[in-house]
């Protein structure tokens, strides 16, 4: 529930890109760790600050002290989006160290006090917290969320309609928070149980014209269950403020590849569905309450289980679904020469699982909770490609 940061997206080219292809951008949530406590630490703003000295405004505060955010500017390619991504969190790694702290990209704090977050001083924060009131207290988790360039804010909403089906299947391939303050929750993603108690998170919902869908906004912010109607938290939204479509149900990825090749394929998708809108298509009309449900078996379940078919609504194993998204789009992830990034984050999932699965596995060595904790700071702070800890705990 945070402010976006225009100047985080400022316009930037690629010499050697295609100006056809639809920029992306990505905003990444980590948390700030005690390396000898493993406890979140509530140190956002001086990590921020001193990550600005190298890379500006893609550094800044989240809502949570005990967080902080790194954003990329728009990317047309891949490897473009990769450089800045792993630029990013080098320079947030390196601004925790200074601070004697660590990185650690995980959806929820595997270790924390058993207090409420410490709120960051902004005043939509402190609105938050005014409205929601306990529901605040442990609202500290971590996404990784992704705009697509769409400067149409009607299209915007009829290509969400063709996305709604889909974010069950974003929520299982991204699962990375199954344990909590310690506990392992039973849950692949229990950021997304958090985030599911509160009435204005989740699919948006149908809407046959941006008139519609800002209507249902206004009805919704009347009912105080949000803070305003130009900024509404549903996972799919035209983004108030900029010109794109915004995707925000996935937890934060440990990988930079997975966030890499997770971004370029939900480009793919934005790109099918917006010409699938072009030509008259409206897109199904799935009900909310499926949705919602779908979102939870999701949540709970992860790439390992069986989830909502977005094409037919019948239950199938995930990892067919991920297989059945990639054909849907295939055509468009060809022409952008982003398919063997995609097919590779599959294979990567297939073998050694998703995020909450790994998590599982380093927890359940002799250090418990928190030797995963060291697992997740040490891949969040490996570049990708290299020949340190990440690439080797691909063999988890």
């Amino acid at each position: 529930m945070t402010d976006d940061a225009d100047d985080g997206f400022a316009v930037e080219d690629d010499g050697d890109a295609d100006v056809d292809v639809p920029t992306v951008g990505v905003e990444e949530e980590h948390f700030l760790i005690d390396p000898v406590t493993r406890l979140t630490v509530p140190g956002g703003p001086g990590v921020a600050a001193r990550a600005a000295e190298a890379v500006g405004d893609l550094a800044a505060e989240e809502f949570a002290e005990c967080q902080v955010e790194g954003r990329t500017p728009p990317c047309r390619t891949a490897g473009e989006l990769r450089r800045h991504l792993t630029r990013v969190r080098g320079a947030l790694v390196s601004a925790a160290a200074a601070e004697g702290l660590a990185l650690c990209a995980s959806g929820t704090p595997v270790l924390c006090d058993d207090g409420p977050a410490h709120v960051g001083d902004h005043p939509r924060y402190r609105a938050g917290r005014e409205q929601y009131r306990s529901m605040m207290d442990d609202f500290a988790i971590s996404a990784l969320h992704v705009h697509v360039h769409l400067p149409d804010r009607e299209l915007a909403v009829l290509t969400i309609n063709h996305l709604r089906p889909w974010v069950p299947l974003l929520i299982a391939m991204s699962a990375n928070s199954p344990i909590h303050r310690g506990r392992d929750t039973g849950y692949a993603s229990w950021r997304s149980v958090i985030r599911s108690r509160f009435p204005c998170l989740g699919p948006p919902p149908y809407a046959v014209s941006l008139e519609e869908h800002e209507r249902l906004a206004v009805a919704v912010a009347d009912t105080e269950a949000m803070l305003e109607p130009g900024m509404p938290f549903w996972d799919l939204r035209p983004n108030p403020r900029l010109p794109t479509v915004e995707i925000r149900s996935m937890d934060v990825l440990q990988d930079v590849d997975d966030a890499v090749a997770v971004t370029v394929l939900l480009r793919s998708l934005v790109v099918t569905a917006a010409v699938r809108a072009q030509l008259g298509d409206p897109g199904p009309p799935w009900n909310g309450e499926v949705l919602r449900a779908a979102c939870w078996r999701a949540a709970r379940d992860g790439f390992s289980g069986s989830g909502f078919d977005a094409l037919s609504g019948r239950v199938r194993p995930v990892a067919q679904l991920a297989d059945e998204m990639v054909r849907h789009v295939r055509p468009v992830l060809e022409r952008y020469g982003d398919l063997q990034e995609v097919t590779a984050f599959l294979r990567r999932l297939t073998t050694y699982g998703d995020g909450a699965r790994r998590q599982r596995a380093w927890a359940a060595g002799v250090a418990g909770p928190a030797g995963a904790v060291d697992r997740l700071v040490r891949a969040t702070a490996c570049p990708p490609g290299s020949d340190g800890t990440l690439s080797g705990a691909r063999g988890w």
